[in-house]
C-alpha cells in the first residue's frame, strides 16, 4: 500500500473520541461478558509506565494468526506500546491468547480489510467503517503462541 497523506486533525479527534467514548463502552461490554462480533481486546504493556493497557480492536482470526488494522498506524498508543514490547495478550470471546505483535506497513490494508467479513454486505460495511475512521491504516499481525 502506498503511504497515505497524514491527517493529524482527523486522527487527533478520532483518538480522543475513541479514548473517552467508544473504547470505555467496548471495555465495559467485555467486562460483563459480551463480546461484539469481530472484536477483540488487546492487552499491551505501557511503554512509559509499565501498566497494562486494554484496547478494543477489530480483528480477524486466521488459524494461529490474528489480523488487526491499526487505523492510525504508528500514531496509535497501543501500536507504540507493542513496538516497544511486542508480547501481547488478546481476548477473543472469553479466553485470553498470548502472542507476539508486529506492524506490517508493506501489507495491502485495503485487501486485508476485505478478509474481515465473509459476506459482500459485511465487507462493504466493514470497509466503509475503516474508511471513515482511518488516518494512516497499517496491518498488524499477531502470532498466537
Amino acid at each position: 500500500m502506498t503511504p497515505e497523506k497524514d491527517r493529524p486533525v482527523k486522527r487527533r479527534i478520532e483518538i480522543l473520541a475513541g479514548r473517552y467514548t467508544a473504547n470505555p463502552l467496548m471495555r465495559a461490554m467485555f467486562k460483563i461478558g459480551i463480546t461484539p462480533p469481530g472484536m477483540a481486546l488487546i492487552e499491551t504493556v505501557g511503554r512509559r509506565t509499565g501498566t497494562l493497557r486494554l484496547t478494543p480492536v477489530a480483528c480477524y482470526p486466521d488459524d494461529r494468526v490474528l489480523w488487526l488494522i491499526a487505523q492510525h498506524g504508528a500514531h496509535a498508543g497501543w501500536v507504540r506500546n507493542f513496538q516497544d514490547n511486542p508480547t501481547v495478550r488478546v481476548r477473543l470471546g472469553r479466553r485470553w491468547l498470548n502472542g507476539t505483535a508486529q506492524l506490517l506497513p508493506e501489507d495491502n490494508v485495503k485487501a486485508r480489510i476485505n478478509t474481515f467479513s465473509r459476506t459482500a454486505a459485511g465487507r462493504f460495511f466493514t470497509a466503509a467503517m475503516f474508511r471513515a475512521l482511518e488516518s494512516q491504516p497499517v496491518s498488524v499481525r499477531i502470532d498466537v503462541t
